[in-house]
């Protein structure tokens, strides 16, 4: 056998694994000066890359060392290659004796013989000896039998919910049941249906414990323990800690002291060194890492397992952390010399992101291309950003995924926030197809570091417990002095309740409400821009009334003022006129007061009320019919709306930013503008679907944002529990949160965090609700469930979500400049009449903040009322306009057709009244006339699915098979009356493969389609693409110019 590298006296390390973890290990052993080669056994594709890595190599062993019948040879191995030190990665050649025959042979081995790595491989013996020892651990008994087994768990006083496999089952053994029969089945899986083979047939049930788990990893000599930090991994695959367990989608380190304390982390290093002692009184003496999983419980840290080996995502985020020479850390371990080197960790913050391949962790998707950073070397982006390659293979010149985890980002800061905004934006940078990665690791720390003595309301002079007091000790008793016949509800609900039927009306209730804008307007009188508040006034109070089934009839608005100054009241009111429509609702009169005086000047107040009726049988909240198990849906809302802006401005205060600014979560637009996005009105939304008796309640997300809000339509003995996973967390909440360290509980007592309304409804209610919903453009989404309690909300996820909102658009731009001054942006109309998968890559792209966007989609203009892309375009806060084609039939000589020219126009007058300067046709089924053209010639634009000039017309994709061309692909053109034949902007290619058909063709192209027409919609409002007077060689109708700028929206393939 050839040995690597001749025989030297100088180190040799053979490192025993491939994944991510080892190329850390190889990574930190490359960096000592006593280390001349690291020789992994057998590495992966990034290491076996020569100019990639100093010092670290793949070996030319290839034999597994998960069968002792390859030790001899592997012992050879060494010998000849004159290793110095065997560092064994994963556990299974411990498992079966690697260390113990290593050690016969005079070679150090860095690993635990068998008996001592009992402790991971065999956990029922584990189980024995944490109750020998005295370390606390899940109540738990060991079975060979599945009848006892079930017995057992179906009688047991604790809940038996965690059933293991005894042996090494590749991290899959355990499974953590959700009540008594799925454990019973997967007792069975594992002792009769031989899931895991001989690893199962042995099992352990054990009680299920709850808290947060911690790892932490300690060298030891088999006399000294020395521990590292503690890490916290991210088991599952999704964000919020849901779906299914993984080897690990990430990990960090720190961990917050108000998850682990340093009281708890020196009891569990205790465990560790009492497991040690215990080993050597045995003769038994352990030598490499001892790995402590541990659960904190509200009774304190239970030992839930011992692993005996480097944890892998764990490794990976702490040893950018050491400072100390890793080589001869572990070769003190090897001489029981440990207490003698000295071991450091920077205090620094460190966090490792799992890049992984699709369908993981059920399959993985081989042989998919990967893309590095140009700069990657030795394990290395830069000082503070490493890649960790893992389930990697070298194809040619080429990396490519062969496995579930393919690569480890791991970014390093001095604060936890810092290091993972590095992670993520490196782990942006490493592409291939279908990769999968969390945006929150680290959450749980995250955001109790940020917000630590951060921002509360009550900090800014709003003091919400205060508030509560004068309701509850003197408005609430003063108020029910002034009760008379016909009052069913008065302060405490959204709205007060007036029954007509005693003073001989039918059936009619008046429900009332009133509300006002409160200091937003600030904001609003400091930048000048008044058109929008009124719309606030006006939602505010007609939401309330909303959530009791009222229909709004009539709205009286209260200005009040130190100097009246009839232009900004106009503004006002034409905000107020605007909302009025918007809720169906007459501006039925009003109060405008000058009070010299009593507001400086340029201040002004304002208050709204609306009455509205509903049928007394119809009223909401019927609480009584509220049960356990109903589930609670929620509608978003439009952003902060109108409540928490105390809060809101003395961030910006803070923060240095001015309104004028680009907003820091959507550069494209001002500070100011994103603060004074209108509250949502959900009348002609919501109305109908109270109407259908399906909702038992509903709720308003005003003052006292979700968590103070909802209780209001709870029965006593209720809960509501909210997954937060379930809904988007709005870029300005995570903004509010990071810039204002407010914490998750504040922020969620404060503002509607994306949602704002909530309705109840029963499980068998829920489609037809949200059917009912979504004709009107809303989306209504499951967002949690009715549980027993006291009348409180609890959200789960919360801190997680508000971590992947904020790294949605800062990991964008935390190296762009903030504070630039916002462009004008160019109005853009959207016509379409189908599905709406352009409109959305549209609207998507103008509002990325790393685009820069000079465009804004201000209206969606359909043919089709219940095109789905109506709803889309509602759901995402875009206004839209229906004008049906149908009512433009007309009948002459007994023949109807629709008078193409009437409609044209009536498109054309929709259009100007929303400011429409560039138009994009998308999905759009009428063929426009010259009324249309002329009108927006040069400023409209169409996509089409062929390289024009090429297959003109209706199936155009199936042309392109009939013709069996082996390129097609998409074109973005300007619009003429003619079909097709406007001047070119974009093109690009798709191939045309053999196997194709219509439908599979057509999907790459429409893939083509949402990257160009945007770039093309982009070009045509900079003005870089420009129509001009028609070529007669161009074989289009008019030609294109371009500005200097054309090759930045040029596909790569053109």
């Amino acid at each position: 056998m050839t040995p690597d590298i001749g025989s030297s006296s100088a180190g040799i390390v053979a490192l025993i694994g491939g994944g991510g973890r080892e190329s850390a290990l190889a990574w930190k052993l490359a960096q000592s000066p006593a280390v001349q080669r690291v020789l992994l056994v057998p590495g992966n594709g990034y290491t076996a890359t020569a100019n990639q890595v100093d010092k670290v190599s793949n070996a030319t062993f290839s034999l597994s060392l998960e069968d002792p019948v390859n030790f001899a040879a592997f012992a050879e191995w060494c010998e000849i290659a004159a290793v110095s030190l065997v560092v064994v990665g994963p556990e299974a050649p411990l498992a079966v004796g690697l260390a113990d025959f290593l050690n016969a042979r005079g070679i150090g081995c860095f690993g635990p013989t068998r008996d001592a790595a009992r402790l991971e491989w065999d956990k029922a013996y584990a189980k024995k000896f944490f109750d020998a020892e005295g370390i606390p651990t899940a109540q738990w008994r060991a079975f060979t039998d599945a009848t006892d087994a079930e017995a057992f768990i179906k009688s047991a006083s604790f809940e038996p919910l965690v059933v293991k496999a005894t042996g090494l089952a590749a991290g899959k053994g355990v499974v953590v049941a959700k009540d008594r029969e799925e454990a019973c089945e997967a007792v069975r899986n594992s002792l009769n249906h031989k899931k895991f083979g001989d690893a199962g047939s042995v099992i352990v049930v054990e009680e299920k414990l709850v808290g947060p788990e911690v790892s932490v990893l300690c060298f030891t000599d088999g006399f000294t323990v020395v521990a590292m930090p503690a890490a916290q991994d991210a088991k599952r695959i999704g964000e919020g800690d849901t779906g299914p367990n993984t080897g690990g989608m990430g990990a960090y380190v720190p961990v917050h002291s108000s998850i682990l304390s340093e009281e708890d982390y020196r009891t569990v290093v205790g465990w560790v060194e009492k497991t040690v002692k215990a080993l050597q009184r045995e003769e038994c003496r352990y030598v490499g890492i001892l790995y402590a999983g541990v659960m904190l419980t509200k009774d304190g840290p239970r030992m839930l397992e011992y692993n005996c080996r480097f944890g892998d995502p764990e490794t990976e985020a702490l040893l950018p952390l050491l400072e100390g020479d890793l080589y001869e850390i572990l070769q003190s371990c090897v001489h029981k010399t440990l207490d003698k080197v000295p071991v450091k960790f920077a205090k620094k913050a460190s966090v490792c992101v799992v890049l992984a391949s699709e369908g993981y962790p059920i399959s993985s998707a081989p042989n998919r291309p990967i893309q590095l950073p140009k700069e990657v070397k030795n394990f290395q982006l830069n000082e503070s950003t490493f890649l960790f390659p893992a389930a990697v293979a070298k194809s040619g010149d080429s990396l490519t995924t062969s496995g579930g985890r393919v690569a480890m980002v791991v970014g390093v800061a001095d604060g936890l926030l810092q290091a993972s905004l590095m992670a993520q934006r490196a782990a942006e940078r490493i592409q291939f197809v279908g990769k999968q990665k969390r945006s929150d690791i680290g959450y749980q720390s995250i955001l109790r570091t940020v917000t630590q003595a951060g921002l509360t309301y009550k900090a800014c002079d709003v003091d919400i417990d205060e508030g509560d007091r004068l309701v509850s000790e003197f408005i609430v008793p003063e108020a029910k002095q002034t009760g008379r016949v016909g009052l069913l509800e008065g302060v405490g609900g959204f709205g007060g309740l007036f029954d007509l039927t005693p003073l001989n009306y039918k059936e009619a209730v008046l429900v009332s409400g009133t509300d006002g804008v409160g200091t937003k307007l600030l904001i609003a009188e400091e930048i000048g821009k008044h058109e929008t508040i009124g719309i606030d006034l006006v939602a505010m109070s007609v939401n309330d009334i909303l959530t009791h089934n009222a229909e709004p009839l009539v709205f009286l608005d209260y200005f009040a003022t130190g100097k009246l100054e009839a232009d900004v009241a106009g503004l006002v009111l034409k905000g107020i006129a605007a909302g009025c429509v918007s809720s169906n609702c007459t501006l039925i009169g009003g109060e405008t007061a000058e009070m010299p005086g009593m507001y400086p000047p340029g201040r002004y107040d304002l208050a709204g009320f609306a009455v509205g009726v509903a049928e007394k049988s119809q009223l909401l909240p019927r609480v009584d019919t509220i049960a356990v198990g109903d589930v609670v849906l929620g509608i978003s809302s439009s952003g902060i709306h109108s409540n928490g802006y105390s809060l809101v401005r003395k961030v910006v205060e803070l923060s240095g930013q001015s309104y004028d600014a680009p907003a820091p979560f959507n550069i494209a637009n001002s500070l100011g503008d994103e603060l004074l996005t209108p509250t949502k009105i959900y009348v002609k939304s919501l109305l109908p679907a109270l109407r259908t008796g399906r909702v038992k309640a509903a709720a308003h997300i005003t003052g006292g944002g979700l968590t103070e809000n909802i209780p209001r339509i709870l029965p006593k003995n209720m809960d509501v529990i909210l997954n937060a996973q379930a809904w988007p967390v709005l870029p300005v909440f995570s903004w509010l949160s990071m810039e204002g360290r407010v914490d998750a509980r504040e922020m969620a007592r404060t503002f509607n965090m994306g949602i704002g309304m909530v309705l109840i409804v029963s499980p068998d209610s829920v489609d037809v609700v949200q059917s009912k919903i979504a004709e009107n453009g809303e989306i209504a989404l499951a967002i949690g469930t009715v549980v027993e309690g006291k009348r409180e909300t609890r959200i789960e996820g919360l801190e997680s979500s508000l971590l992947s909102s904020y790294m949605s658009w800062a990991v964008c731009l935390s190296d762009l400049p903030l504070k630039t001054t916002a462009r004008p942006k160019r109005k853009v109309g959207i016509l379409l009449s189908g599905t709406g998968t352009n409109m959305e890559a549209l609207v998507a792209y103008t509002r990325d903040p790393l685009n820069r966007s000079a465009a804004e989609v201000v209206v969606v203009v359909s043919n089709i009322p219940d095109a789905i892309g109506v709803a889309k375009a509602k759901a995402l806060g875009i206004p839209v306009e229906i004008v049906d084609h149908k009512q433009f039939i007309e009948t002459v000589d007994g023949k109807s057709a629709c008078d193409r020219s009437k409609y044209d126009k009536q498109i054309n007058d929709t259009l100007e009244r929303h400011g429409v300067e560039v138009v994009c046709l998308a999905g759009y089924m009428r063929i426009c006339t010259s009324v249309f053209v002329e009108k927006w010639r040069g400023r409209c634009i169409n996509t089409h699915p062929a390289i024009l000039p090429a297959f003109k017309g209706k199936d155009a994709v199936q042309m392109a098979l009939d013709a069996k061309v082996r390129v097609t692909g998409c074109t973005v053109h300007f619009v003429e009356e003619e079909v097709d034949a406007g001047g070119i902007i974009l093109q690009q290619a798709v191939n045309v493969f053999p196997d194709d058909t219509k439908s599979t063709l057509h999907e790459r192209i429409k893939a083509v389609e949402h990257t160009l027409f945007p770039k093309a919609m982009e070009a045509v409002c900079r003005g870089d693409a420009v129509r001009v007077a028609s070529d007669p060689t161009s074989g289009s109708v008019g030609a294109v110019c371009w500005s200097d700028k054309f090759k930045r929206y040029m596909p790569d393939n053109v």
